[in-house]
């Protein structure tokens, strides 16, 4: 049983740490790989160099826009892709993302996260939310 007094609270934390954890992610492309490094891996697991920068920005203001609860839960659901593309770069070497080269637990938690979001809502203290698209059509 869902408690409604406290849920949009719960769900206000849920929308922070993600959004914290998106951020986190970028920066640690940026300033810990930096565009260059982070633009060299993905050139050498065959995917185009050329997606740091906008991969590095999506997470950034992703990030953000959740933590501010701007539409926090469609951005969570168009971020899902851009963490989808982390996971299959990851997938090989197995689960934990302590092993040499990072396993694929830490994106798919995120993308686990960030569907919940989608499905709950934007919860408490959200500054422009907006409901499902098909939940109108539901309940009319």
């Amino acid at each position: 049983m869902l408690d409604n007094r406290s849920a949009p609270y719960g769900v206000f934390i849920l929308r922070v740490a993600l959004g914290l954890m998106w951020i986190s992610h970028a920066l640690m492309k940026y300033v810990v790989f930096t565009v260059p490094g982070f633009a060299g891996y993905l050139d050498s697991i065959g995917m185009p160099g050329a997606l740091a920068g906008p991969v590095i920005l999506a997470e950034l203001v992703g990030g953000v826009l959740i933590v501010a609860g701007l539409y926090a839960r469609h951005v969570a659901l168009v971020m899902i892709p851009v963490m989808v593309g982390a996971m299959s770069a990851h997938i090989g070497n197995g689960w934990l993302f302590s092993v040499p080269g990072g396993g694929w637990e830490y994106p798919a938690f995120l993308i686990a996260t960030s569907f919940a979001l989608w499905l709950l809502g934007d919860g408490a203290f959200a500054l422009r939310s907006r409901p499902l698209l098909f939940a109108r059509a539901a309940n009319a």
